[in-house]
């Protein structure tokens, strides 16, 4: 069973890719890499396939990338070629290794690979149409009717059913998917789940879901994939297609205030910089007396900083956290499992004894989380405990990729926010305006998905 449930919605996965026209480059290598940077997307499973020209070689499994990958799996996928994929699963059904991506299925364009990131809103229906015309199916994920869709235009040319298969698909999708000689990746028409290029020398392309993954690799960072664009790499270089007219453009707010890495780029803005943009408008707004600002680790680190800088209360590390437990922590007996917090959080009680203290997180979900940090804090001695929510209220579940719970699992979609407060048990709660979160971020309102503040689904679920 799941262990201390992280009170934050989870992003379900990161994309990567790799083309070259150096046929002694271990693309499997660069690929672990690149995952690596992007492990914080995914950590149930993972995956790499490689290709060499003639066919594709697949290796994927349970756990993190360091515990499914060593150097005698990377040296039994040799090839200049590679797509991989990091992953989490939204329900428990789905927690299988055959679900791991990326996939790969044998077609008349010979081996296909894809890895996929975000969900279809249509994928049910899809999957009950190619049921009908035959089609088997050996996941549960809906990646796998994206391939489907690709191999079952076998007659006509690789670009032309890339085009045909887009055009079925609705929803946040940022795929990267590959044959032995070639590779591709595409985005949905809105951009809602993020997809970066890179180069690395000029005869090598790189996707991924991040730049930290292109920069953890020393590759330059080209551009981001346009929204309903598909970029085509063969051995005469990239070709971009433009398969859809931007819509609505509805980027993932999300990704800015918990999901990207900090170092991460995201339509031009450091996602690090952007966060303490959002911690300085939350101290305007909510102004406090206090003698220390803290950071629900790690994740409130970027918003704490900016929110001290700009109120002037000093900045401190008052809880730290074990980098050694996993997000699959089991969870203790009944009897101790008060103490489960504590193996991933402890308190500097010298530092926080006696002091006025806010804590900065990004968001409240559940509110389980928030209960038992407010719980260690008072423990260690603070004074008083005020909590500083570094986005407005989350009431509202996501349908575009993000594993986020029932309307009625999230604490805002049913509590005020004074009844959030006494049930979380601090002396103040502070929520970040939605007009002070647009200001923050820099970018009009209208071209992001902020659907889970305000409820406003820029694509209707179509599956039911």
């Amino acid at each position: 069973m799941d262990g201390i449930r992280i009170d934050k919605p989870r992003e379900e996965c990161g994309v990567f890719g790799i083309y070259s026209t150096d046929e002694a480059l271990q693309a499997a290598h660069f690929t672990y890499l690149g995952l690596y940077a992007l492990q914080h997307r995914g950590q149930e499973s993972c995956g790499i396939a490689v290709g060499d020209g003639n066919t594709i070689r697949l290796h994927k499994g349970m756990g993190l990338v360091s515990e499914v990958f060593g150097g005698e799996q990377l040296r039994d996928l040799p090839g200049p070629h590679a797509v991989g994929h990091v992953r989490y699963s939204t329900t428990a059904d789905e927690r299988m290794v055959i679900n791991a991506q990326p996939l790969l299925v044998e077609c008349s364009f010979g081996r296909l690979a894809l890895a996929h990131n975000g969900e279809l809103t249509n994928a049910r229906s899809l999957r009950r149409e190619l049921m009908d015309q035959g089609s088997a199916f050996q996941t549960t994920t809906d990646s796998e009717v994206i391939i489907n869709l690709i191999a079952r235009h076998g007659r006509i040319p690789l670009e032309e059913a890339l085009k045909r298969t887009y055009a079925r698909l609705r929803g946040a999708f940022a795929v990267v998917g590959m044959t032995p000689d070639s590779m591709f990746g595409w985005r949905d028409p809105s951009g809602m789940r993020p997809l970066a290029m890179g180069r690395l020398r000029s005869d090598t392309y790189l996707f991924a879901s991040e730049t930290c993954a292109l920069s953890n690799l020393g590759a330059e960072d080209i551009r981001e994939i346009r929204p309903g664009e598909m970029v085509i790499i063969t051995d005469k270089g990239p070709q971009s297609y433009q398969l859809a007219e931007e819509s609505t453009q509805a980027f993932c707010v999300f990704e800015y205030i918990y999901f990207a890495r900090p170092d991460s780029v995201l339509q031009g803005r450091n996602v690090h910089l952007v966060r303490k943009a959002i911690g300085r408008q939350l101290a305007i707004e909510q102004p406090a007396q206090a003698d220390l600002v803290i950071a629900a680790p790690d994740s409130g680190t970027s918003a704490a900083l900016g929110f001290a800088e700009q109120s002037g209360i000093p900045f401190e590390i008052g809880l730290v956290k074990n980098r050694y437990v996993g997000r699959t922590f089991i969870q203790p007996e009944r009897s101790l499992r008060h103490l489960g917090v504590k193996i991933k959080f402890n308190p500097i009680d010298a530092l926080l004894r006696g002091k006025r203290v806010i804590i900065i997180d990004d968001s409240i979900v559940r509110g389980t989380t928030s209960v038992k940090t407010v719980e260690l804090l008072r423990e260690a001695g603070a004074a008083e405990v005020m909590m500083y929510i570094a986005s407005p209220p989350y009431i509202h579940p996501c349908y575009y990729g993000i594993d986020t719970p029932s309307p009625r699992e999230l604490l805002a979609n049913n509590k005020t926010v004074e009844e959030i407060r006494r049930y979380v048990g601090a002396d103040k709660l502070a929520y970040l305006s939605m007009d002070g979160l647009m200001a923050a971020v820099g970018l009009p309102a209208d071209k992001l998905c902020t659907a889970c503040f305000t409820g406003s689904y820029p694509h209707p679920k179509e599956d039911k």
